[in-house]
Protein backbone atom coordinates (compact mmCIF):
# COMPACT_ATOMS: atom_id res chain seq x y z
CA UNK A 1 0.00 0.00 0.00
CA UNK A 2 1.67 3.63 -1.09
CA UNK A 3 1.68 6.42 1.21
CA UNK A 4 3.26 6.85 5.02
CA UNK A 5 2.07 6.60 8.54
CA UNK A 6 3.74 9.32 10.79
CA UNK A 7 3.71 7.63 14.27
CA UNK A 8 4.26 9.46 16.87
CA UNK A 9 4.70 9.25 20.72
CA UNK A 10 7.07 9.81 23.34
CA UNK A 11 7.84 6.39 24.74
CA UNK A 12 10.56 4.92 23.07
CA UNK A 13 9.90 1.39 23.34
CA UNK A 14 6.09 1.46 22.07
CA UNK A 15 6.90 3.78 19.46
CA UNK A 16 9.65 0.66 17.86
CA UNK A 17 7.55 -1.67 18.49
CA UNK A 18 4.34 -0.40 17.39
CA UNK A 19 6.35 0.43 14.32
CA UNK A 20 7.93 -2.63 13.82
CA UNK A 21 4.55 -4.64 14.04
CA UNK A 22 2.58 -2.14 11.54
CA UNK A 23 5.98 -2.83 9.07
CA UNK A 24 4.53 -6.61 9.50
CA UNK A 25 1.22 -5.65 7.88
CA UNK A 26 3.35 -4.30 4.66
CA UNK A 27 2.83 -0.39 6.38
CA UNK A 28 6.01 2.27 5.95
CA UNK A 29 6.11 4.04 9.22
CA UNK A 30 8.33 6.51 9.87
CA UNK A 31 8.58 7.37 13.64
CA UNK A 32 8.73 10.82 15.92
CA UNK A 33 9.48 11.41 19.49
CA UNK A 34 7.91 14.91 19.52
CA UNK A 35 4.96 16.33 17.39
CA UNK A 36 6.43 19.12 16.15
CA UNK A 37 9.02 17.58 13.13
CA UNK A 38 5.61 15.93 11.59
CA UNK A 39 4.38 19.32 10.81
CA UNK A 40 7.21 19.61 8.59
CA UNK A 41 6.14 16.42 7.00
CA UNK A 42 2.51 17.31 6.05
CA UNK A 43 0.69 19.41 3.71
CA UNK A 44 -1.56 19.24 1.08
CA UNK A 45 0.40 16.80 -1.23
CA UNK A 46 0.71 14.24 1.89
CA UNK A 47 -0.36 10.87 0.78
CA UNK A 48 -0.13 9.17 3.98
CA UNK A 49 -1.86 8.74 7.65
CA UNK A 50 -0.64 10.48 11.11
CA UNK A 51 -1.23 8.43 14.70
CA UNK A 52 0.01 10.13 17.60
CA UNK A 53 -0.33 9.75 21.56
CA UNK A 54 -2.37 12.11 22.89
CA UNK A 55 -0.10 12.94 26.27
CA UNK A 56 3.11 14.18 25.05
CA UNK A 57 5.56 16.66 26.46
CA UNK A 58 5.67 19.86 24.20
CA UNK A 59 3.05 19.94 21.69
CA UNK A 60 0.46 17.16 22.73
CA UNK A 61 -1.79 15.39 20.13
CA UNK A 62 -4.50 17.24 20.39
CA UNK A 63 -2.53 20.70 19.64
CA UNK A 64 -1.22 18.36 17.07
CA UNK A 65 -4.74 17.77 15.41
CA UNK A 66 -5.77 21.26 15.33
CA UNK A 67 -2.31 22.34 13.83
CA UNK A 68 -2.62 19.59 11.26
CA UNK A 69 -5.95 20.22 10.59
CA UNK A 70 -5.21 24.33 9.73
CA UNK A 71 -2.13 22.70 7.25
CA UNK A 72 -5.46 20.24 5.56
CA UNK A 73 -8.33 19.42 7.03
CA UNK A 74 -8.48 15.85 5.06
CA UNK A 75 -5.74 14.49 6.62
CA UNK A 76 -6.31 11.37 8.49
CA UNK A 77 -5.22 11.78 12.45
CA UNK A 78 -5.42 8.62 14.81
CA UNK A 79 -5.17 9.75 18.45
CA UNK A 80 -3.93 6.66 20.80
CA UNK A 81 -5.68 7.69 23.81
CA UNK A 82 -4.90 6.23 27.73
CA UNK A 83 -7.26 4.82 29.92
CA UNK A 84 -10.86 6.58 31.18
CA UNK A 85 -10.04 9.23 28.37
CA UNK A 86 -13.28 9.38 27.31
CA UNK A 87 -14.30 12.77 27.70
CA UNK A 88 -10.99 13.96 25.54
CA UNK A 89 -11.87 11.24 23.14
CA UNK A 90 -15.15 12.87 22.85
CA UNK A 91 -13.57 16.13 22.07
CA UNK A 92 -11.54 14.80 19.68
CA UNK A 93 -13.94 13.35 17.59
CA UNK A 94 -15.91 16.93 17.34
CA UNK A 95 -12.56 18.44 16.52
CA UNK A 96 -12.01 16.37 13.25
CA UNK A 97 -10.06 13.48 14.74
CA UNK A 98 -10.13 10.42 11.93
CA UNK A 99 -10.27 7.71 14.74
CA UNK A 100 -9.26 6.91 17.85
CA UNK A 101 -7.59 4.01 20.04
CA UNK A 102 -7.33 3.00 23.83
CA UNK A 103 -4.25 1.56 24.55
CA UNK A 104 -3.78 -1.29 25.03
CA UNK A 105 -4.84 -1.86 21.80
CA UNK A 106 -4.18 -4.28 19.00
CA UNK A 107 -2.28 -3.57 16.33
CA UNK A 108 -3.89 -5.49 14.26
CA UNK A 109 -6.79 -3.32 14.98
CA UNK A 110 -4.52 -0.26 14.05
CA UNK A 111 -3.55 -1.73 11.19
CA UNK A 112 -7.38 -1.86 10.01
CA UNK A 113 -8.20 1.78 10.90
CA UNK A 114 -4.86 2.50 9.26
CA UNK A 115 -5.83 1.01 5.90
CA UNK A 116 -9.22 2.52 5.58
CA UNK A 117 -7.99 5.84 6.72
CA UNK A 118 -5.02 5.65 3.54
CA UNK A 119 -8.21 4.75 1.41
CA UNK A 120 -9.76 7.78 2.13
CA UNK A 121 -6.93 9.95 2.29
CA UNK A 122 -6.02 8.39 -1.44
CA UNK A 123 -9.95 9.24 -2.65
CA UNK A 124 -9.53 13.03 -1.19
CA UNK A 125 -6.39 13.40 -3.60
CA UNK A 126 -7.49 11.50 -6.31
CA UNK A 127 -10.72 13.81 -6.45
CA UNK A 128 -8.68 16.66 -6.52
CA UNK A 129 -6.28 16.02 -9.36
CA UNK A 130 -9.61 15.29 -11.29
CA UNK A 131 -11.06 18.44 -10.26
CA UNK A 132 -7.75 20.18 -11.18
CA UNK A 133 -7.88 18.10 -14.47
CA UNK A 134 -11.70 18.82 -14.88
CA UNK A 135 -10.94 22.86 -14.48
CA UNK A 136 -12.80 23.13 -11.47
CA UNK A 137 -11.56 24.63 -8.07
CA UNK A 138 -8.40 23.43 -7.35
CA UNK A 139 -6.35 23.33 -3.88
CA UNK A 140 -4.80 26.47 -5.08
CA UNK A 141 -8.19 28.67 -5.17
CA UNK A 142 -9.24 26.44 -2.17
CA UNK A 143 -6.11 27.80 -0.23
CA UNK A 144 -5.72 31.13 -1.77
CA UNK A 145 -9.65 31.81 -2.95
CA UNK A 146 -10.22 35.50 -4.73
CA UNK A 147 -11.80 36.32 -8.07
CA UNK A 148 -10.27 39.54 -8.32
CA UNK A 149 -7.43 39.98 -11.15
CA UNK A 150 -4.23 40.20 -9.04
CA UNK A 151 -5.71 36.78 -7.20
CA UNK A 152 -6.26 35.11 -10.60
CA UNK A 153 -2.65 36.20 -12.17
CA UNK A 154 -1.03 34.98 -8.83
CA UNK A 155 -2.67 31.72 -9.06
CA UNK A 156 -1.36 31.06 -12.50
CA UNK A 157 2.09 32.17 -11.60
CA UNK A 158 2.07 29.84 -8.77
CA UNK A 159 1.12 26.96 -10.87
CA UNK A 160 3.63 27.35 -13.75
CA UNK A 161 6.64 27.91 -10.86
CA UNK A 162 5.42 25.58 -8.73
CA UNK A 163 6.09 22.61 -11.10
CA UNK A 164 9.84 24.20 -11.12
CA UNK A 165 12.59 23.60 -9.16
CA UNK A 166 12.92 27.24 -9.33
CA UNK A 167 13.87 28.98 -6.44
CA UNK A 168 11.55 31.92 -5.53
CA UNK A 169 11.09 34.84 -4.06
CA UNK A 170 7.77 35.61 -2.51
CA UNK A 171 6.94 39.43 -1.52
CA UNK A 172 3.87 40.66 0.56
CA UNK A 173 2.74 42.67 3.56
CA UNK A 174 2.18 41.22 6.86
CA UNK A 175 -0.55 38.65 7.30
CA UNK A 176 -1.09 38.23 2.97
CA UNK A 177 -0.55 34.53 2.87
CA UNK A 178 3.23 34.47 1.98
CA UNK A 179 3.66 30.97 4.41
CA UNK A 180 0.78 29.79 2.55
CA UNK A 181 1.90 30.44 -1.15
CA UNK A 182 5.35 29.15 0.01
CA UNK A 183 3.75 25.73 1.16
CA UNK A 184 1.03 25.82 -1.79
CA UNK A 185 4.57 25.87 -4.38
CA UNK A 186 6.08 22.78 -2.06
CA UNK A 187 2.74 20.78 -2.12
CA UNK A 188 2.36 21.10 -6.03
CA UNK A 189 6.40 20.38 -6.65
CA UNK A 190 7.93 16.78 -7.55
CA UNK A 191 9.14 17.63 -3.94
CA UNK A 192 5.78 17.29 -2.02
CA UNK A 193 6.68 14.29 0.07
CA UNK A 194 10.15 15.61 1.56
CA UNK A 195 9.95 18.05 4.43
CA UNK A 196 9.47 21.59 4.38
CA UNK A 197 11.78 22.67 6.69
CA UNK A 198 10.60 26.19 7.43
CA UNK A 199 13.18 28.78 8.86
CA UNK A 200 12.35 32.26 10.73
CA UNK A 201 15.11 34.45 9.74
CA UNK A 202 14.15 37.11 12.60
CA UNK A 203 14.10 34.63 14.99
CA UNK A 204 17.60 32.83 14.70
CA UNK A 205 19.78 33.03 17.92
CA UNK A 206 22.89 35.28 16.45
CA UNK A 207 25.67 33.05 19.22
CA UNK A 208 23.97 29.44 17.45
CA UNK A 209 22.64 30.88 14.13
CA UNK A 210 25.55 28.91 12.12
CA UNK A 211 25.03 25.92 13.69
CA UNK A 212 21.42 25.93 13.45
CA UNK A 213 21.29 26.22 9.86
CA UNK A 214 24.58 24.56 8.75
CA UNK A 215 24.90 21.95 11.63
CA UNK A 216 28.58 20.63 13.65
CA UNK A 217 30.35 18.39 14.55
CA UNK A 218 31.08 17.04 18.06
CA UNK A 219 33.78 19.51 19.56
CA UNK A 220 33.29 22.41 17.11
CA UNK A 221 32.38 24.68 20.34
CA UNK A 222 32.15 24.47 23.95
CA UNK A 223 28.94 22.23 24.51
CA UNK A 224 28.84 20.31 21.21
CA UNK A 225 28.92 16.95 22.66
CA UNK A 226 28.14 15.27 19.38
CA UNK A 227 27.31 15.33 16.00
CA UNK A 228 24.00 17.82 15.22
CA UNK A 229 22.69 18.42 11.48
CA UNK A 230 21.06 21.01 10.65
CA UNK A 231 18.40 22.63 9.11
CA UNK A 232 19.93 22.86 5.56
CA UNK A 233 20.78 19.23 5.85
CA UNK A 234 17.91 18.11 7.43
CA UNK A 235 15.73 19.34 4.59
CA UNK A 236 17.65 17.46 1.62
CA UNK A 237 15.39 16.27 -0.85
CA UNK A 238 12.51 18.98 0.06
CA UNK A 239 12.15 22.83 0.33
CA UNK A 240 13.52 25.57 2.46
CA UNK A 241 11.53 28.11 3.10
CA UNK A 242 13.38 31.16 4.67
CA UNK A 243 10.60 33.60 6.09
CA UNK A 244 11.66 37.10 5.89
CA UNK A 245 14.85 36.34 4.26
CA UNK A 246 15.58 39.95 4.46
CA UNK A 247 16.38 39.80 8.24
CA UNK A 248 19.37 37.46 7.67
CA UNK A 249 22.44 38.73 9.12
CA UNK A 250 24.41 40.61 6.75
CA UNK A 251 27.72 38.41 7.05
CA UNK A 252 25.86 35.39 6.98
CA UNK A 253 24.30 36.29 3.54
CA UNK A 254 27.89 36.04 2.33
CA UNK A 255 27.80 32.02 3.46
CA UNK A 256 24.45 31.75 2.44
CA UNK A 257 24.75 32.76 -1.23
CA UNK A 258 27.44 29.74 -1.38
CA UNK A 259 25.26 27.88 -0.36
CA UNK A 260 22.32 28.61 -2.58
CA UNK A 261 24.97 28.80 -5.86
CA UNK A 262 26.43 25.47 -5.13
CA UNK A 263 24.52 23.26 -3.06
CA UNK A 264 27.35 22.21 -0.72
CA UNK A 265 27.14 23.23 3.03
CA UNK A 266 30.02 22.68 5.71
CA UNK A 267 29.28 21.96 9.29
CA UNK A 268 31.09 23.65 11.81
CA UNK A 269 34.25 21.96 12.56
CA UNK A 270 34.77 19.99 9.55
CA UNK A 271 36.44 20.50 6.27
CA UNK A 272 34.15 18.41 4.50
CA UNK A 273 31.38 19.36 2.05
CA UNK A 274 27.95 18.08 1.79
CA UNK A 275 25.78 18.34 -1.05
CA UNK A 276 22.42 19.57 -0.87
CA UNK A 277 19.47 18.81 -2.80
CA UNK A 278 16.99 21.09 -1.53
CA UNK A 279 14.65 23.72 -3.54
CA UNK A 280 15.02 27.89 -1.83
CA UNK A 281 11.75 29.57 -0.65
CA UNK A 282 12.00 33.18 0.55
CA UNK A 283 9.39 35.18 1.72
CA UNK A 284 9.96 39.23 2.70
CA UNK A 285 7.81 42.22 3.49
CA UNK A 286 10.11 44.40 3.05
CA UNK A 287 11.42 45.77 -0.74
CA UNK A 288 14.41 43.45 -0.96
CA UNK A 289 15.55 45.60 -3.75
CA UNK A 290 15.15 48.88 -1.43
CA UNK A 291 17.57 46.90 1.37
CA UNK A 292 19.51 46.40 -1.49
CA UNK A 293 20.34 50.03 -2.16
CA UNK A 294 20.51 50.87 1.23
CA UNK A 295 23.24 48.39 1.73
CA UNK A 296 21.30 46.21 4.14
CA UNK A 297 20.65 43.37 1.51
CA UNK A 298 23.79 41.49 -1.11
CA UNK A 299 22.76 42.53 -4.26
CA UNK A 300 24.30 39.16 -5.42
CA UNK A 301 22.03 37.29 -3.11
CA UNK A 302 18.99 39.16 -3.96
CA UNK A 303 19.61 38.33 -7.95
CA UNK A 304 20.09 34.73 -6.96
CA UNK A 305 16.63 34.48 -4.87
CA UNK A 306 15.08 36.25 -7.66
CA UNK A 307 14.85 33.82 -10.10
CA UNK A 308 10.96 33.80 -10.10
CA UNK A 309 8.91 36.09 -8.16
CA UNK A 310 5.79 35.96 -6.46
CA UNK A 311 3.68 39.36 -5.56
CA UNK A 312 1.03 38.57 -2.88
CA UNK A 313 -1.65 41.24 -2.78
CA UNK A 314 -2.67 43.55 -0.12
CA UNK A 315 -6.49 43.01 0.83
CA UNK A 316 -6.68 46.00 0.09
CA UNK A 317 -5.93 45.70 -3.84
CA UNK A 318 -8.65 43.08 -3.89
CA UNK A 319 -11.47 44.62 -1.98
CA UNK A 320 -14.08 42.92 -3.97
CA UNK A 321 -13.16 39.22 -2.60
CA UNK A 322 -13.13 40.40 1.12
CA UNK A 323 -16.99 39.11 1.49
CA UNK A 324 -16.27 35.55 -0.12
CA UNK A 325 -13.10 35.12 1.96
CA UNK A 326 -14.63 36.25 4.91
CA UNK A 327 -17.84 33.54 4.55
CA UNK A 328 -15.21 30.67 3.95
CA UNK A 329 -13.07 31.78 7.21
CA UNK A 330 -16.19 31.32 8.93
CA UNK A 331 -16.94 28.39 7.65
CA UNK A 332 -13.68 27.02 8.55
CA UNK A 333 -13.76 28.69 12.07
CA UNK A 334 -17.41 26.78 12.27
CA UNK A 335 -15.84 23.45 11.53
CA UNK A 336 -12.66 23.99 13.76
CA UNK A 337 -14.30 24.99 16.85
CA UNK A 338 -17.16 22.68 16.42
CA UNK A 339 -19.76 25.01 15.66
CA UNK A 340 -22.89 24.79 13.55
CA UNK A 341 -22.58 26.56 10.54
CA UNK A 342 -23.21 30.31 11.18
CA UNK A 343 -25.18 33.07 9.13
CA UNK A 344 -23.59 35.95 8.51
CA UNK A 345 -26.34 38.64 7.49
CA UNK A 346 -25.72 41.04 4.58
CA UNK A 347 -24.95 44.14 6.78
CA UNK A 348 -22.14 42.46 8.71
CA UNK A 349 -20.69 41.44 5.30
CA UNK A 350 -21.11 44.89 3.85
CA UNK A 351 -19.61 46.37 6.95
CA UNK A 352 -16.39 43.88 6.56
CA UNK A 353 -16.16 44.68 3.31
CA UNK A 354 -15.34 47.92 3.50
CA UNK A 355 -13.26 48.55 6.26
CA UNK A 356 -9.55 48.46 6.41
CA UNK A 357 -8.20 45.74 7.60
CA UNK A 358 -4.35 46.29 7.66
CA UNK A 359 -3.36 42.75 8.95
CA UNK A 360 -4.89 41.53 5.71
CA UNK A 361 -6.15 37.89 5.93
CA UNK A 362 -4.60 37.06 8.96
CA UNK A 363 -6.38 39.89 10.63
CA UNK A 364 -9.66 38.98 8.62
CA UNK A 365 -9.35 35.62 10.21
CA UNK A 366 -8.92 36.70 13.87
CA UNK A 367 -12.40 38.42 13.08
CA UNK A 368 -14.02 35.21 12.11
CA UNK A 369 -12.92 33.23 14.54
CA UNK A 370 -14.28 35.98 16.93
CA UNK A 371 -17.75 36.24 14.97
CA UNK A 372 -17.90 32.52 15.20
CA UNK A 373 -17.16 32.34 19.16
CA UNK A 374 -20.13 35.14 19.23
CA UNK A 375 -17.02 38.02 20.29
CA UNK A 376 -17.25 41.85 19.22
CA UNK A 377 -15.46 42.06 15.82
CA UNK A 378 -15.98 46.38 15.78
CA UNK A 379 -17.89 45.31 12.10
CA UNK A 380 -20.26 48.22 13.41
CA UNK A 381 -17.16 50.77 13.00
CA UNK A 382 -18.00 53.80 10.34
CA UNK A 383 -16.10 53.16 6.90
CA UNK A 384 -13.45 55.65 6.03
CA UNK A 385 -15.97 56.85 3.25
CA UNK A 386 -18.73 57.82 5.56
CA UNK A 387 -16.76 60.26 7.86
CA UNK A 388 -14.83 63.37 7.13
CA UNK A 389 -15.70 66.20 4.92
CA UNK A 390 -17.88 63.02 2.41
CA UNK A 391 -20.80 64.56 0.84
CA UNK A 392 -24.39 62.88 2.80
CA UNK A 393 -25.22 61.81 -1.02
CA UNK A 394 -21.32 60.21 -1.17
CA UNK A 395 -22.13 58.55 2.12
CA UNK A 396 -25.46 57.44 1.18
CA UNK A 397 -24.09 55.84 -2.00
CA UNK A 398 -20.94 54.09 -0.10
CA UNK A 399 -23.93 52.67 2.15
CA UNK A 400 -25.72 51.81 -0.54
CA UNK A 401 -23.58 49.67 -2.05
CA UNK A 402 -21.89 47.85 0.87
CA UNK A 403 -25.50 46.62 1.84
CA UNK A 404 -26.24 45.73 -2.19
CA UNK A 405 -22.84 43.63 -2.51
CA UNK A 406 -22.84 42.32 1.46
CA UNK A 407 -26.60 40.94 0.39
CA UNK A 408 -25.40 39.81 -3.22
CA UNK A 409 -22.28 37.75 -1.38
CA UNK A 410 -24.96 36.05 1.55
CA UNK A 411 -27.03 34.86 -1.38
CA UNK A 412 -24.55 33.65 -3.15
CA UNK A 413 -24.71 35.39 -6.39
CA UNK A 414 -28.57 34.43 -6.69
CA UNK A 415 -30.32 37.32 -7.52
CA UNK A 416 -33.74 36.77 -7.04
CA UNK A 417 -33.40 36.45 -3.12
CA UNK A 418 -31.04 39.95 -3.25
CA UNK A 419 -34.03 42.52 -4.89
CA UNK A 420 -36.86 40.35 -2.89
CA UNK A 421 -34.93 41.16 0.49
CA UNK A 422 -34.18 44.30 -0.31
CA UNK A 423 -37.68 45.55 -1.47
CA UNK A 424 -36.66 46.52 -4.76
CA UNK A 425 -37.23 45.47 -8.59
CA UNK A 426 -35.25 43.34 -10.83
CA UNK A 427 -33.95 46.33 -13.16
CA UNK A 428 -33.43 48.70 -10.15
CA UNK A 429 -31.09 46.31 -8.76
CA UNK A 430 -29.44 45.97 -12.07
CA UNK A 431 -29.07 49.67 -12.45
CA UNK A 432 -27.59 49.78 -9.13
CA UNK A 433 -25.24 46.91 -9.71
CA UNK A 434 -24.09 49.02 -13.03
CA UNK A 435 -23.62 52.62 -11.29
CA UNK A 436 -21.61 50.89 -8.40
CA UNK A 437 -19.70 48.90 -10.63
CA UNK A 438 -20.67 45.70 -8.89
CA UNK A 439 -19.50 42.18 -10.36
CA UNK A 440 -21.63 39.49 -8.96
CA UNK A 441 -19.10 36.95 -10.08
CA UNK A 442 -16.02 39.17 -8.23
CA UNK A 443 -18.20 38.91 -4.73
CA UNK A 444 -19.65 35.12 -4.94
CA UNK A 445 -17.89 31.67 -4.94
CA UNK A 446 -16.61 30.54 -8.12
CA UNK A 447 -18.77 27.06 -7.85
CA UNK A 448 -21.82 29.11 -7.87
CA UNK A 449 -23.68 28.60 -10.89
CA UNK A 450 -26.86 30.40 -10.20
CA UNK A 451 -29.33 31.67 -12.97
CA UNK A 452 -30.20 35.09 -13.18
CA UNK A 453 -33.36 34.90 -12.19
Amino acid sequence: MSGRILLIDDEEELRRSTAQALELFDLTVETFSAAEPVLERVGYGFDGVVVSDIRMPGMDGMTLLQRVRELDAEIPVILVTGHGEVQLAVKAMREGVYDFIEKPFSVQHLAGIVRRAMDRRSLVLENRRLRAVAGKRDDIEARLPGRTQVMVDLRYRLRAIGATDADTLVIGDTGVGKEVVARALHDISARSSRPLIAINCAALPETLIESELFGHEAGAFPGALRPRYGKFEHGRGGTILLDEIGSMPFDLQAKFLRVAQERVITRLGSNEQVPLDVRFIATSKADLAGEVAAGRFRADLFYRLNVATLHVPALSQRRADIPLLFLQLVREAAARYGRDDVAVPPETLAGIAERDWPGNVRELRNAADRYVLGLDIGDGAVPAAETGTARLADRVAAYERRIIAGTIAAHGGSLRPVYESLGISRKTLYEKMQKYGLDRKLITDPDDHATIT
